[in-house]
């Protein structure tokens, strides 16, 4: 393998440390490298904190070495002020002779200027190490800034005989979820929770199941929820309006008396096609990646909108012989995996 790509791989590595906590940042890493040892590594920091070449230069004990290292970077150091000084200014400051790039930065604040800084500043400047294993990486912040919307993750559990949900006769009559998959399975949706910046599900899912669309059963913070609720039929005994953390409704109408305050109501034309107008919300709230949860109605129009980048798709092992069809779609297997008794599928749409 060749030098460059090996320190970029470990790049790429680290930076799966911020999944889920650098939201709307990327998750970028980067390490410094002098005479072939790695001296120092760093991750993006929590938004607000402190980025990944922040991060890598300050975990450099001997700073005298950083005018003869090398950086490493997944995604171009920015070149403005945000929450934090620009990553650029710091790097030519330490006079660090040479930068090794991963990817350029499409966001229109830096898209270049980044790289410029640097070579103005007589660095070396070296991109597109690894540029497809970049873009993987940077999915959800890619997306958001060349397609202008949330990277888009379909995700529901199906019997072996394809059906999401039973016929209502037999569930309970209090409302709550009706399991198809182990607690394996549940638990690693969680984890996909904590990874996401926000969860969607439709005004039926609320209504039948009661979702929490939390973190309970792993660690980290609960992404905002999504709610389609077109004629504000959803009340405040539904755990979904809690409060707990920022909630969004997509409505028809804004009846005040059916509002809750900390709620954000925002319109749409269910006319037009919904989830284009909900995609459009969502960019708007600088939301970089969205999981839609259900139900069947809600994810068969993201998919015959084509309006998705993937789908996790369990199978259990039950049979329920009629109730509610699990959606219809096709894309691109990637992977199969077996959870304890589930078989779980991820789908790309390439």
């Amino acid at each position: 393998m060749k030098i460059h790509e090996k320190y970029i791989l470990r790049c790429i590595q680290i930076a799966k440390n911020g999944l889920g906590s650098t939201f709307p940042n990327p998750m970028v890493g980067a390490i410094i490298v002098h005479n072939s040892t790695i001296i120092g590594e760093g991750f993006t920091s929590p938004y607000g904190g402190s980025h990944a070449e922040v991060n890598a230069i300050n975990s450099v004990k001997d700073k005298t070495l950083l005018n003869k290292a090398s950086l490493y970077v997944t995604l171009e150091p920015c070149s403005h002020y945000g929450k934090t000084p620009p990553c650029a200014d710091l790097i030519v400051k330490h006079k660090i002779p040479n930068v090794i790039i991963g990817l350029t930065d499409p966001h229109e604040k830096v898209a270049g200027a980044g790289i410029k800084k640097l070579k103005n500043a007589g660095c070396n400047v070296i991109t597109g190490i690894l540029e497809k294993e970049c873009r993987e990486h940077h999915k959800r912040f890619l997306c958001f800034y060349e397609k202008k919307r949330p990277y888009i993750i379909l995700k529901w559990a199906e019997t072996n005989d394809g059906f999401i949900a039973p016929l209502k006769n037999k569930r309970s009559t209090n409302p709550e979820p009706f399991w198809i998959t182990t607690k394996a399975s549940r638990q690693l949706v969680h984890q996909w929770r904590s990874q996401e910046q926000a969860i969607l599900v439709g005004t039926n899912t609320v209504l039948e199941d009661n979702p929490k669309l939390d973190v309970r059963n792993w660690y980290g913070k609960a992404p905002t929820r999504i709610l389609i609720d077109r004629n504000l039929k959803i009340d405040t005994t539904k755990n979904t309006l809690d409060l707990s953390v920022k909630t969004i409704v997509i409505t028809s109408k804004l009846d005040k008396e059916k509002q809750v305050d900390g709620v954000f109501y925002q319109l749409i034309d269910f006319d037009k096609p919904i989830a284009k107008e909900i995609s459009n919300i969502l960019y708007k709230h600088n939301i970089l990646s969205v999981i839609i949860e259900g139900g069947s109605k809600t994810l068969q129009t993201f998919i015959d909108e084509n309006l998705w980048d993937e789908a996790r798709v369990f199978t259990g092992t039950n049979t329920f012989t009629e109730g509610t069809k699990a959606p219809a779609f096709k894309g691109n297997l990637k992977t199969t995996t077996t959870i304890k008794v589930d078989i779980l599928k991820l789908y790309y749409n390439d």
